[in-house]
């Protein structure tokens, strides 16, 4: 079971980072979004024909996720979806038209090298997918705390040097977030429906719309690239994190397991720190 919610993870890393391009095209397009009027921000982003196509490309992206994470742990299929980022390179470069430096192709070799590690020592491991309330909800509060931070350090607007990159980091936060209470009620709702009335579902929604609009804007802001990576990696390394604290998901069973699971850890963290490349300071007046 375990190696097929890595394929379904792999064509959810693929079928992301292609709905990624086509956002990026689409809100560039689109008017400016702004969170004091999310129905018209929203309304503007989906009458663009890119934004429209990335979301529905991201909907059956979404599906895999979730039945990857139906039979797979979860700091693994996240793990996966991270390395996936190298094929980034595919789409980006052969139907979008963006050229990729050193920085950016160095960093998506460092994702595609922690999906080695990881495919090294996968091996036979599963979580028991049990959990304790007061450590998930301690989890999901600090991490939605962390970003709603981010959120508004990046809506300071054009004016903040950062911005697209800080809404991209609590674009992806918040994904993790939902990718965590996901886990939980992809635990429960099969063998009980009634169990999707859960705060976990709450959560999940709420911090997928606070995903939507600060992805929207930090693709308006950034580079796309930058923003992508930044994004996936932080959600990635959240769902990470919470699969290990919340769900005990294994970091290894001997110390070559745990020193080539950490490793491949690290590796996405220096990719996410790689990518964006140095500014050239603005002229002043």
């Amino acid at each position: 079971m375990t190696e097929a919610g890595l394929l379904l993870a792999l064509g959810c890393a693929l079928l992301t980072n292609v709905a990624l391009l086509c956002k990026h095209r689409g809100a560039v397009e689109a008017p400016s979004v702004t969170f004091r009027h999310p129905l018209r921000s929203g309304a503007a982003l989906f009458a663009s024909k890119w934004w429209t196509i990335g979301f529905a490309i991201a909907f059956v992206a979404w599906a895999l996720h979730v039945a990857a994470l139906a039979i797979a742990p979860l700091s693994l299929v996240q793990a996966v979806i991270a390395g996936g980022l190298a094929l980034l390179a595919l789409p980006a470069r052969h139907l979008f038209g963006i050229s990729l430096g050193w920085r950016e192709l160095a960093g998506l070799g460092l994702s595609a090298g922690g999906l080695a590690f990881l495919a090294l020592t996968a091996g036979e491991h599963q979580s028991s997918g049990s959990y304790e309330v007061g450590t998930m909800a301690a989890f999901e509060g600090g991490a939605i705390v962390l970003g709603a931070a981010l959120l508004l350090g990046g809506t300071r607007g054009d004016a903040h040097p950062h911005g697209g990159l800080l809404l991209g980091a609590a674009a992806g936060l918040l994904i993790g977030v939902s990718d965590v209470a996901l886990k939980a009620l992809a635990e429960t709702v099969p063998m009980d429906a009634i169990s999707i009335l859960s705060p976990w579902t709450a959560v999940a929604i709420v911090a997928s719309i606070g995903a939507f609009y600060a992805l929207a804007r930090s693709l308006q802001l950034g580079d796309a690239v930058e923003v992508i990576v930044l994004s996936s990696v932080a959600a990635n390394c959240a769902a990470i994190i919470g699969g290990v604290l919340v769900f005990g998901d294994p970091i290894g069973s001997d110390a070559l397991g745990v020193a080539a699971r950490s490793a491949a850890f690290l590796a996405v963290i220096a990719a996410a720190a790689l990518i964006p490349a140095p500014r050239p300071a603005p002229e002043r007046a």
